[in-house]
């Protein structure tokens, strides 16, 4: 039985994926859904010392990763298990990596061995500093990333002293970034006929991500510095209480600035000395923060955000996770996608957060045990029956 393919979009590449953690399978995870036969390949179990990287394969971070691929091991260190690779690159599209920049040099799968075997091929690296420079060849994480990168340094409350950002978005955003930039290698090839190689790391795409924080510095010479739940720059934007809570509340502009203090009730406030523009708003913020949150905490959170949308402001409540997935529109969005597990019980992941209107994303598998696909995926690319077997006895897959 074929394996159904997630989507028509990128169903005509192949992608073997050597990636492990979470940068590089978040960038895979994107060619997945959108329907490209990706090939998760992995070390032979009689190789792996412990768990393994990411865990136990049945945890939910594994598990949300890892959809819409196929498992095979294959042990790239062993002779016999380098030539099937290297085989296998000969028939596909892309291969994705996030070792340190030197282990692909050590294995001799650099994008100039590589493109020696198949010109098309398009190679993504994932590093935690860069392919070279003096930081190469130093290990990464996410955490060092936004703390090098600058995000930590303006999240949190001020004067709290660094925090880190609840979820890994340096690896995330780089993986991210490195999809893209797979995707726009694929689309140059058409032109050129060759492939190239991708190359992003956790620190570019953690400053990357700093956007217009970056650019006060680059462009102003302005050094950011914790703001808390306010906005650095468009004030009044923050968290203000309520009768039974908190509320977002983002008042950008001069328009926005004379709804919000209608919809309170204080019409006064737009003429104030102290508020009526927006260098003063932003000098005297902790004042009118106060100003607003003495009326907003006579209502309640939803009264609230009634209210203001019902005047063009933008407000929203401040969900926790759990309280996301039960939200009406997030529903109605269907982020959170069901699909079925071989022994039929239903399984939900965190979906795509775009559509395509012809050739949409589905969740058609989930994820692999380890080496399920190996003898299918070497058929596929034309071994025969005796050479899968050979592979077997040398213990290479």
């Amino acid at each position: 039985m074929p394996f159904p393919s997630a989507s028509l979009a990128l169903s005509r590449f192949t992608v073997l994926d050597l990636t492990r953690v979470r940068s590089g399978p978040t960038c895979v995870r994107q060619l997945a859904d959108w329907g490209a036969n990706v090939i998760k390949i992995e070390t032979p179990p009689h190789l792996e010392k412990g768990e393994g990287p990411g865990g136990p394969r049945e945890n939910a971070d594994f598990q949300n990763l890892h959809r819409n691929k196929r498992s095979m091991t294959l042990d790239l260190k062993s002779v016999e298990g380098m030539a099937a690779f290297k085989r296998m690159v000969a028939k596909a599209d892309v291969v994705v990596e996030n070792f340190r920049p030197d282990v692909k040099d050590r294995l001799g799968i650099n994008y100039e061995d590589l493109k020696k075997i198949n010109k098309g091929i398009v190679l993504g690296s994932i590093s935690g500093f860069g392919q070279d420079g003096p930081y190469a060849k130093r290990p990464g994480f996410d955490q060092i990333a936004q703390g090098m990168g600058g995000l930590m340094s303006i999240t949190g409350l001020p004067g709290q002293g660094p925090v880190r950002v609840g979820i890994p978005i340096a690896d995330l955003c780089a993986g991210l970034f490195c999809a893209i930039g797979i995707l726009t290698a694929l689309l140059e090839r058409d032109v050129s006929g060759e492939g190239q190689w991708v190359s992003t790391s956790l620190l570019q795409a953690q400053i990357f991500m700093l956007d217009f924080q970056a650019a006060r510095w680059l462009q102003m010479h302005e050094v950011a510095k914790q703001a808390g739940n306010n906005h650095p720059t468009s004030i009044p934007t923050g968290v203000f209480k309520t009768k039974d809570g908190h509320i977002n509340i983002a008042a950008t502009g001069q328009v926005m600035w004379e709804r919000t203090c209608n919809a309170i009730g204080a019409p006064e406030l737009i003429a104030h000395e102290d508020y009526k523009t927006g260098v003063l708003r932003s000098k005297n913020r902790n004042a009118l923060n106060s100003a607003i949150e003495a009326k907003t905490v006579g209502k309640t959170s939803a009264e609230w955000i009634e209210a203001f949308n019902e005047a063009g402001v933008p407000s929203g409540p401040i969900n926790n996770i759990d309280q996301v997935f039960a939200d009406e529109q997030v529903k109605h969005l269907g982020i959170a996608t069901d699909a079925k597990k071989p022994n039929g019980e239903t399984q939900t992941f965190v979906g795509q957060p775009f559509k395509l209107s012809r050739t949409p994303s589905k969740i058609v598998a989930t994820p692999p045990a380890q080496g399920q696909h190996t003898d299918e995926v070497l058929k596929e690319f034309g071994f025969a029956d005796a050479e899968v077997a050979t592979l077997h006895q040398a213990k290479a897959v």
